[in-house]
């Protein structure tokens, strides 16, 4: 008799239930193909002759060519530009991960004077676009003798992420319980130590998600790359070549295509590999703070 009463609400909830994920994967999946349909139609047109590009972009190649790879890679030098973007990205992401834990380890087990401050000065730096900065830091640049080099571009980069990254390290900080540390103090270990062996373990999430977010937007910034390193194409980034391919070769839509297809591809590896660290960084990191 029971059994006959519940299985009615039991159907009817997962009716509804049912329902409402169709509505979700219908949205999403609408979503999805809006997304990914200018990465498949570049793909599909780097595959083109240019002047099919133009003629019918968007229908299938008529003939398949691998030409307008070969001149990227022949003409454009984009191996070079790989290694540049590697450089610059790598060195600004282990800067970026570096001084946000330090500065997150200090704001969050230290009192002194002024840390609210300095944090709220923290949260408004992000509301300062590089437009607004970037005339003083030119000058900076110029001053020091860097312009030129890729070290003007890892330097602004570095400090144009740290904002966004120690916000995202003090957040999942204050959720790491201070006993643990303690009893680490107890046992005789420095403050080095309790930071290297037990707060950099424990925020491998939140240093994954930082990572990830620094490397990609240093690697996409051509803003910063253009003015720094501008006129010195032995430094050119991924980036900053494809921006020269467009206005040198701008009338070459299959190569065109071809480069950003070959651009983008590792933003592209990236994120689908670490996009479970990126949700677990953010969302552990937004507990508290």
């Amino acid at each position: 008799m029971e059994a006959a009463i519940t299985m009615p609400k039991m159907r009817k909830h997962r009716k509804k239930l049912s329902i409402g994920m169709m509505v979700v994967y219908i949205i999403l999946i609408i979503w999805a193909v809006i997304t990914i349909f200018p990465f498949v139609w570049v793909v599909v047109n780097s595959f083109k002759p240019s002047a099919e590009v133009l003629r019918s972009s968007f229908s299938l190649p008529q003939e398949f060519t691998f030409m307008n790879y070969e001149n990227a890679f022949s003409r454009l030098n984009v191996l070079n530009a790989y290694k540049n973007s590697f450089l610059i990205s790598g060195c600004v992401t282990i800067g970026v991960m570096v001084l946000s834990a330090l500065m997150s380890f200090g704001m969050t087990r230290y009192r002194f004077r002024g840390k609210e401050l300095i944090r709220s000065l923290i949260v408004a730096s992000l509301m300062f676009p590089a437009f607004a900065t970037i005339i003083p830091v030119y000058k900076m640049i110029i001053q020091w003798g860097l312009l030129g080099k890729p070290i003007a571009v890892i330097l602004p980069q570095i400090a144009g992420n740290l904002s966004f990254a120690t916000i995202v390290m003090i957040g999942f900080m204050q959720t790491i319980p201070l006993e643990m540390e303690e009893a680490a103090y107890m046992e005789g270990a420095n403050v080095f130590q309790v930071f290297v062996r037990i707060i950099v373990p424990l925020c491998r999430p939140s240093l994954a998600t930082v990572a990830i977010f620094s490397f990609l937007w240093s690697y996409n910034d051509l803003f910063v790359q253009k003015i720094m390193i501008a006129g010195h194409r032995k430094y050119y980034p991924v980036c900053t070549l494809l921006e020269e391919i467009s206005s040198k070769y701008g009338t070459d839509f299959g190569l065109m295509a071809a480069s950003v297809t070959i651009i983008v591809i590792p933003v592209m590896l990236v994120y689908i590999l670490l996009q479970k660290n990126i949700i677990k960084g953010l969302t552990a990191g937004a507990v508290k703070g």
